[in-house]
């Protein structure tokens, strides 16, 4: 039992650190990144998943009867949530005008103009 116990620990310790790594990166991309739409990808996608590795510390840290149950449905609620959000910050971003850095194809000019404030 103790072993398990220490096992669970170590799992734990290195869901803390890759989830941090995977929020510390996603939150360097907000910085760094030129616009809306790329910061959107960072925070998207990388900072979900590091979401998720820390609920999942948490989760073998806090190891009651309901918690996994708790944890998992959280964590599929945000994994689900998050590129949906994404996209929608994205498309409002669009329909509003806002500019792309360094656009190499916009695959919507021709069904969406720029800034006209229309639904897709």
């Amino acid at each position: 039992m103790e072993t398990l116990q220490i096992a669970l620990k170590i799992v734990a310790i290195v869901f803390i650190v890759v989830g941090s790594i995977f929020s510390s990166i996603g939150m360097l991309g907000v910085t760094r990144l030129p616009d809306v739409y790329t910061r959107l990808h960072a925070t998207g996608k990388v900072s979900a998943f590091g979401a998720v590795f820390l609920l999942g510390a948490a989760t073998i840290v806090l190891w009651r009867d309901l918690t996994i149950f708790k944890s998992l449905i959280l964590i599929v609620f945000l994994l689900l949530a998050s590129p949906v959000v994404a996209h929608t910050i994205a498309s409002a971003a669009y329909k509003s005008g806002l500019p792309m850095a360094q656009a190499t194809r916009d695959d919507l000019a021709e069904v969406l103009p720029r800034g006209s404030g229309k639904n897709v």
